[in-house]
């Protein structure tokens, strides 16, 4: 059992800057999610957990004809994102989601890539189905779902480091964060979505799945 909505919000108000600290491992996904993206093609992104807006940030800067909306449920990830994406003035918005919601306030087909990072880690499996059904209506025709989670390791010692991190994930998943190893692939139905990308990087230990998918067509 992971954390509620509400204590994940808690300790993400408290956890704060600290979130940046995990760049450690996150990195390595993140650059391999940003090189299978297209970012260069797109006008409008949206992502599904913002936190404190180091990747936004990243993507504004690199792509300065992107516009960009984040949401997060965590007010402290908020306050900290605005700070760092205020330099990109207009370009930029953030807003805040109550705990526990998956579906966003955006219309249908008004954006060209939906980003979530170690974000579905923490939801339950059927809200993570709700967001790859959400994904489909806000994404635009040739629209893009960009996505890294947690994952299994592929070799002895990262399998090793997943099977500790599950254990902690049941004991208490406070010490965890809420997150724990998840195959996005599994979520993808490939009646619903073509996979463009689909990769496994592991970076001290820690497995990273890094998902870039588009809507099928029908």
């Amino acid at each position: 059992m992971g954390l509620s909505p509400a204590a994940v919000k808690q300790f993400y108000d408290r956890f704060g800057a600290r979130q940046d600290s995990q760049a450690f491992y996150e990195d390595r996904a993140l650059e391999d999610l940003a090189a299978h993206a297209a970012f260069d093609t797109a006008r409008t992104i949206a992502e599904f957990g913002c936190g404190t807006g180091r990747f936004a940030s990243q993507i504004l800067t690199m792509f300065p004809e992107l516009s960009y909306t984040g949401f997060d449920v965590s007010t402290t990830m908020l306050t900290l994102a605005r700070g760092r994406l205020s330099p990109f003035g207009s370009r930029a918005a953030v807003h805040q989601l109550a705990p526990g919601t998956v579906h966003l306030p955006m219309s249908d087909g008004s954006a060209d890539r939906l980003v979530s990072t170690y974000v579905l880690d923490l939801l339950p499996a059927p809200d993570i189905e709700v967001f790859f059904q959400e994904a489909r209506r806000v994404l635009s025709p040739h629209g893009r779902l960009c996505l890294v989670s947690l994952t299994t390791g592929a070799t002895a010692f990262p399998r090793f480091v997943t099977s500790l991190w599950s254990l902690a994930y049941r004991l208490r998943p406070q010490l965890v964060g809420g997150c724990r190893p998840i195959r996005l692939g599994d979520f993808c139905r490939p009646t619903l979505w073509d996979t463009l990308h689909h990769r496994i990087v592991t970076s001290w230990a820690i497995s990273s799945e890094v998902l870039v998918a588009c809507p099928a067509s029908a």
